[in-house]
């Protein structure tokens, strides 16, 4: 067989065959392909608030942007992980977005972080669509260090819970390792007699 018709036959393997969604047990779907928990922006919004700011997802999607990975990119791993797990439809993804972007932006300005929108590469690309450019335009004005956050979009409610949340310096502090157990006293050896030693009572 000539090798590149091989290596061409070679890479289809693995691949989805054309249909196979429609061969889906219908009594055993997949979380996205029942009706999504959500089904409003406020109550999306809310949800994606809690589940950022839960300690251990705050402390990594801070850390991440304090080196640099662009808010955008954040929000589409968040927002495609929960439509998975059936939170929302792919409408209502798209449609959080924007206030997905404006928590992560809000609690990174509260860490005084340099925050990068998007790479040059993805400018404006949000699940292969493209955003607005004034939407885009006012993301990047409230992410530079004069901007200021439009309103709606963070409640008197999440500005309070912010104030409780960890600091940067609290964030990057190791853990305090937990002191080890001190071994147990090992047992004094049994004195076992030498087998070169002279017998007893000789």
């Amino acid at each position: 067989m000539d090798e590149e018709l091989y290596n061409a036959e070679r890479s289809k393997m693995g691949r989805s065959i054309p249909g196979q969604s429609l061969t889906n047990d219908p009594a055993n779907p997949a979380p996205y392909e029942k009706a999504p928990e959500i089904t409003n922006v406020h109550e999306g919004t809310e949800y994606l608030f809690d589940f950022i700011t839960e300690e251990t997802v705050y402390a990594s999607l801070m850390t991440g942007i304090s080196k640099g990975v662009p808010v955008m990119a954040i929000v589409q791993v968040i927002l495609f992980n929960e439509f998975q797990k059936g939170k929302w439809n792919p409408d209502l993804m798209l449609m959080l977005a924007e206030p997905c972007a404006y928590i992560l932006i809000a609690l990174a300005e509260r860490l005084d972080l340099d925050i990068i929108i998007d790479n040059d590469e993805e400018e404006g690309d949000v699940f292969g669509v493209d955003m607005e450019k004034n939407q885009m335009e006012t993301l990047r004005e409230a992410a530079s260090k004069n901007g200021m956050l439009p309103q709606g979009f963070i409640t008197k409610e999440m500005a309070s819970e912010m104030e409780s949340l960890p600091t940067m310096g609290s964030l990057l502090e190791p853990q305090a390792e937990e002191a080890a157990p001190e071994a147990p006293e090992a047992p004094e050896a049994l004195a076992q007699p030498s087998l070169m030693a002279q017998p007893e009572g000789q």
